[in-house]
C-alpha cells in the first residue's frame, strides 16, 4: 500500500521543531564547508561532508552517504553542490520519497538549516 510516495511500514519521521542538538552539531563541523548531520538512536551525531559535484545518498555500499536501513532505497537521493551558492537536492527514484522541511519533493534548492527526511532518518543541512 502506497500513499504519497511512502510505504505504510516505512513512514517518514515526523517533522518537529528545530532540535536542540543542532547548535552543538554545528560546533562539531571540522572546517568551513557544507554538511549533512543527523543524530543516531544512541545519541551520537554523525557529520557527512558535502563535496563539490554529486553526493549520493542511499543504502548501497557505493553511496557517499550510506544510511543502512530498509526504509532507505539503495539509490535514494542526490545532492548537487556547485560553488559558490548552489546546493540542490534530487530524489533518485526512491521508493519512499524525499521530504524537505516536511514537503515531498522531486528536486529543490537546499539551504542552511533545512531538514531532509530520507527513510526513517532526519538529516539537517549545515554550512560552516
Amino acid at each position: 500500500m502506497q500513499e504519497h510516495g511512502q510505504t505504510a511500514e516505512h513512514a517518514m519521521p515526523e517533522t518537529t521543531s528545530r532540535p536542540k542538538w543542532l547548535d552543538f552539531a554545528r560546533a562539531l563541523l571540522p572546517q568551513a564547508g557544507r554538511y549533512l548531520v543527523c543524530r543516531q538512536d544512541d545519541g551520537e551525531i554523525r557529520v557527512f561532508p558535502i563535496g563539490q559535484g554529486w553526493t549520493r545518498i542511499g543504502r548501497s555500499a557505493s553511496a557517499d552517504i550510506r544510511l543502512d536501513d530498509p526504509s532507505v532505497s539503495r539509490r535514494h537521493a542526490l545532492i548537487v553542490s556547485e560553488l559558490p551558492d548552489s546546493l540542490r537536492l534530487l530524489d533518485d527514484r526512491s521508493l519512499n520519497g524525499v521530504f524537505l522541511n516536511g514537503e515531498l519533493v522531486d528536486w529543490s534548492r537546499l539551504n542552511d538549516g533545512d531538514e531532509l527526511a530520507i527513510g526513517r532518518y532526519r538529516l539537517f543541512a549545515l554550512e560552516g
